[in-house]
């Protein structure tokens, strides 16, 4: 910023009052007026920077969703086929014909999880370029919470998704069935049980990481 002094000659304090009080006013104007224009870029970087965590974080959502739908219908057959070979347990039927009877329902023995995309890239623009510091601290608080339970769940799912499943013993399983061999009923029924927990876990983690989502989201549809 440069301000050029008059040259001229002063012939009097007021004079000389005169011209300081206009170069003063002239710097708390252009002071005052960079101050707006700064506010304003902020106002508009931190508005577009939050139109964009909404499109993203929607976009989360709808695949949270999606998967949800799919894991609901992928685990409706494990369910109805552990509640099968369990009645016929429960009713004492032979191995035999209770391996029959799993056989039958092989292609159900199938462990199949939907997982979202978690894309981040709007979000970590905006930390990139600070437009994050200028959005109201409310719906950055919400936004922050959102991002953060996404990378939990990618974290929960990575260490720990399959914690409570044998995995090599299910394999085993799935090729004496798929070979027509016998199985051991109580023995299957524990990894089939394995399976449905595993599934079920998986979407309750999607439920608990949808949740602060929604809620940003909320929080930005009530935004002026």
């Amino acid at each position: 910023m440069h301000f050029e002094v008059p040259k001229v000659r002063m012939h009097s304090l007021r004079e000389f009052a005169q011209h300081y009080f206009m170069i003063v006013l002239s710097i708390l104007t252009a002071l005052g007026l960079e101050q707006w224009i700064e506010r304003t870029h902020h106002r508009h970087a931190a508005e577009q920077a939050g139109e964009q965590i909404e499109v993203e974080l929607r976009s989360t959502l709808d695949s949270i969703h999606g998967a949800l739908a799919s894991n609901a219908q992928e685990i409706a057959p494990l369910r109805a086929m552990k509640e099968a070979i369990s009645d016929d347990v429960r009713r004492g039927l032979p191995d035999a014909q209770i391996n029959q009877h799993i056989r039958e329902l092989k292609n159900d023995f199938v462990l199949s999880v939907s997982w979202p995309s978690f894309a981040t890239q709007s979000w970590d623009v905006a930390v990139a370029n600070q437009s994050a510091t200028w959005i109201d601290i409310d719906h950055l608080r919400n936004y922050a919470t959102a991002y953060a339970a996404q990378r939990d769940a990618s974290n929960w799912v990575t260490h720990d998704s399959t914690i409570a499943l044998n995995g090599p013993r299910m394999v085993e399983l799935r090729t004496r069935i798929g070979l027509g061999k016998d199985v051991d009923p109580v023995e299957f029924l524990g990894i089939l049980q394995q399976m449905i927990n595993t599934s079920a876990e998986t979407s309750k983690h999607l439920e608990q990481t949808a949740k602060p989502i929604e809620r940003a989201l909320a929080n930005d549809a009530k935004q002026p």
